[in-house]
């Protein structure tokens, strides 16, 4: 087939011992999903879960052992950090259900939903859409996937990020106010889950700015950590 211009090549992360990689095919990202972080962005409860995307190249691969570099976006002056358990779908489906959905997993990353919070904050405030402040160029950067029978008790794992050393992030996946299970479930409900989605699981409190030259690293238990710094 003949092309007006070459397409651009496919996204993909790396698979932890494997020499296969994860092509990306949409990135879900799940809003105010820890009880903390809800309230820190003025929300209280278990409030019923809202999914946004982010476009899949807007993925920066984190390979293991090294410092990837994050470019300070344009238009923003607060550039927060969101760290999260990114879930790699590897069988797709619809109307999935509860007690099947973790099926479907094909393994974990560690990511980080970055944000430019002013601009989201003012789309907000005018009731309009806020991608331009989550769906832009290197928001969506992830470490190598780990298999999920490598991690079976991942639901049980600690997620930190540390900003130049200091502790900002902390808390259990335990602690998501909708499990990996359900979410999974809910997402399936509006969209047809295919093999290559992945599926950033929400933030826990302590959000926060970042400056050109700060270096984040976020972990979590099983997974490969991911470090970065912002160029």
């Amino acid at each position: 087939m003949d092309y007006v211009f070459a397409p651009a090549p496919p996204v993909a992360v790396p698979v932890v011992g494997a020499e296969a990689q994860f092509a990306v095919h949409r990135i879900y990202c799940v809003g105010r999903n820890y009880v903390e972080h809800a309230q820190e962005m003025g929300h209280t409860g278990r409030e019923p879960p809202f999914f946004f995307m982010k476009p899949a190249d807007a993925v920066v691969v984190v390979s293991a052992g090294q410092t990837a570099s994050l470019p300070y976006p344009s238009l923003t002056h607060s550039l927060h950090h969101e760290i999260e358990l990114v879930v790699a779908i590897g069988t797709g489906g619809k109307n999935i259900a509860v007690d099947q959905a973790l099926s479907h997993v094909y393994g974990y990353a560690v990511g980080l939903d970055m944000t430019r919070r002013d601009l989201q904050n003012d789309m907000k405030k005018q009731g309009r859409p806020w991608c331009i402040g989550k769906g832009f160029d290197y928001s969506a950067p992830i470490g190598p996937i780990t298999h999920a029978a490598a991690v079976p008790d991942i639901q049980h794992a600690s997620i930190s990020l540390q900003v130049n050393g200091a502790v900002r992030q902390t808390s259990q996946i335990d602690k998501l106010i909708w499990n990996l299970a359900e979410t999974i479930t809910e997402l399936s409900k509006a969209w047809e889950l295919q093999p290559g989605d992945l599926i950033y699981t929400g933030t826990p409190a302590g959000v926060g700015a970042v400056e050109v030259g700060d270096t984040l690293v976020g972990a979590i238990t099983g997974l490969t950590p991911i470090a970065l710094q912002v160029s």
